[in-house]
């Protein structure tokens, strides 16, 4: 598994889907039918895509900021 980041390629909105694809070994597409289908449930998704949008490092950020 790699670092949780957002990927500066292959994304199409924030990159929060490209990046949770990128950590568990899908693809970006499996990951996004996930989010979709997730949204017909009761819950806060589209909250927490938010919150990790801003939460979660764009990757040139983490390449900058690693030790």
């Amino acid at each position: 598994m790699s670092r949780l980041a957002r990927p500066t390629h292959g994304r199409m909105i924030g990159g929060v889907c490209a990046a949770l694809a990128r950590r568990f070994g899908t693809s970006n597409g499996t990951m996004r039918v996930i989010f979709l289908f997730s949204c017909l449930l009761p819950g806060p998704q589209f909250l927490l895509y938010l919150a990790l949008w801003i939460l979660l490092p764009s990757e040139e950020k983490a390449a900058r900021t690693a030790w």
